[in-house]
């Protein structure tokens, strides 16, 4: 099972059966993605890789891990990563808000929660409407699996895997 959209998108038809999707949008191709914003800045990713996604919770610091890794944090008896996503695309840090969420991510083998500004939506995109990352984004092109076409503005598909390796 790989993080990319491909497989998200073969495991929402196996889903089907479980599913609101009719059979029209899965001949289209529908991907869902949850939308939400770091900085200024809208991304998304696949709704099948998230968790869960939760208000901000106490979390204990981990001594000689990236700046970006604010700690772990305890999630019903299980000890999971915090990743600061402001922090991880180098922008300056902010100081929380009622709006700050912890977006808890799963993989193939690894779990992580990242701290995001704002929730937006849910969103459905054709496949067709995401395109590849730009060849001159090469160095962020492994963390961008493409970028999404809405209706009136564009949003950065995040590829999971890339989000939840451990470089540390």
């Amino acid at each position: 099972m790989s993080g990319d959209l491909s497989s998200v998108l073969k495991r929402q038809k196996e889903q089907i059966s479980k599913s609101s999707l009719n059979e029209e949008e899965v001949q289209e191709n529908i991907i869902q993605l949850v939308g939400f914003y770091v900085g200024d800045e809208e991304y998304a990713v696949p709704i099948l890789s998230i968790q869960e996604i939760i208000k901000q919770i106490e979390y204990t610091r981990v001594p000689k891990t990236p700046d970006y890794v604010l700690g772990v944090f305890n999630l019903r008896g299980n000890v999971i990563p915090l990743i600061d996503l402001r922090r991880k695309f180098n922008l300056q840090p902010q100081k929380a808000s009622e709006d700050t969420r912890y977006i808890v991510m799963r993989g193939e083998n690894n779990i992580a929660g990242f701290v995001i500004d704002k929730l937006t939506e849910a969103i459905r995109l054709k496949e067709s409407a995401i395109d590849p990352a730009p060849e001159t984004l090469k160095k962020e092109r492994g963390m961008i699996h493409g970028i999404g076409k809405k209706k009136d503005s564009i949003i950065t598909i995040l590829e999971v895997e890339e989000l939840l390796k451990r470089d540390f």
